[in-house]
């Protein structure tokens, strides 16, 4: 029997699959993994009879095709995550655990799974994911200095997981796991590993480069933000997204990154203060999705932006209303 995990390369993905890796005291046969916008992980994926296949933060309406394959080639599936699911199949060799509340996210439905056999982990993959609130729960009465360098680590390998290919990123998200899997702590790997000190450096200067950058489109509960075509601006779409959200909570905010091959990738994070409506925005869109707090477009083409940025103006404006409705 091979066991084989699928896993998004952010922040998220990553402390997922280390807490079931620490946890499970097992081998892992096969990777699959890369930049956080290669979400169809399964469609090409082989796996056997008898064969543990494990995916982590992955869209399962994005790969039921893939789960469905996989099934039917007498493969077990566990399947982790948060974002839109669809109606899930029952099957007796899938085990779905899947919640999509917005105070969710894949690493800590794993450590529910986990009883919290791994739980620093998860804080660190609930940061990444911009739910502060949510990592402080996990930990009450934590030391704040401790927790402050879980936050920046977790935001340190969200960073490094956006790009259009793993050439734009610091770390090939398979590589950042064989760095991780060394340290049953996350402080530990914070402190000694010369990857964290890489990625907040990268993380620091590419966020200076965004932040000289004027909205390019705006109005008083909504923002856009254009980047140019650089790897600095594809690295920090996703960051400077979030950080966006967190300066100003009321807020929905959306960046757009240009693509080599034309088009734009866009980054989606609706207002803190009430986190739902992005993933609807996004499924409007071909290759749109992910969660109620902040989803995103794989691939909006080229003449779309300014109709993008209409309806992205209006939906939030009426959010209420639309979900409601």
């Amino acid at each position: 029997m091979s066991r084989i995990f699928a896993f998004n390369g952010d922040a998220d993905g990553l402390c997922a699959l280390q807490q079931l890796w620490l946890a499970e005291g097992r081998g892992i046969d096969r990777l699959v993994t890369g930049p956080k916008r290669r979400i169809a992980l399964l469609e090409a994926l082989e796996a056997g009879d008898g064969d543990e296949v494990t995916a982590l933060d992955i869209s399962f309406d994005v790969n039921r095709a893939g789960v469905a394959r996989l099934l039917a080639q007498g493969a077990i599936v566990r399947y982790f995550d948060h974002h839109y699911a669809g109606e899930l199949p029952a099957h007796a060799r899938l085990a779905a655990f899947i919640d999509p509340a917005p105070d969710a996210c894949t690493s800590v439905i794993v450590d529910r799974w986990l009883a919290g056999r791994a739980r620093r982990w998860a804080v660190v993959g609930a940061f990444g994911d911009n739910l502060d609130e949510t990592a402080r729960r996990l930990s009450p009465g934590a030391d704040e200095a401790e927790m402050l360098l879980l936050r920046e680590l977790g935001i340190a390998l969200n960073y490094n997981a956006y790009g259009e290919s793993e050439a734009d990123l610091h770390f090939a998200p398979a590589e950042l796991h064989a760095r991780l899997a060394r340290y049953a702590d996350p402080l530990a790997f914070a402190r000694r590993d010369p990857a964290f000190t890489r990625l907040r450096a990268g993380y620091r200067d590419d966020m200076s480069r965004a932040e000289a950058h004027a909205p390019y489109a705006a109005e008083p509960h909504a923002a856009l933000y254009v980047l140019p075509d650089a790897p600095w601006a594809r690295r920090v779409s996703g960051v400077l997204a979030g950080h966006l959200a967190r300066s100003a909570p009321a807020r929905a905010h959306a960046v757009a990154t240009p693509l080599s091959q034309g088009g734009w990738q866009i980054s989606v994070r609706a207002p803190l203060h009430r986190p739902r409506g992005a993933a609807l925005l996004c499924r409007r869109y071909p290759g749109g999705g992910g969660r109620e707090a902040a989803a995103g477009v794989n691939r909006l083409p080229g003449d779309d932006l300014d109709a993008f940025a209409e309806d992205f103006l209006q939906h939030f404006l009426h959010i209420d209303k639309v979900v409601s409705a």
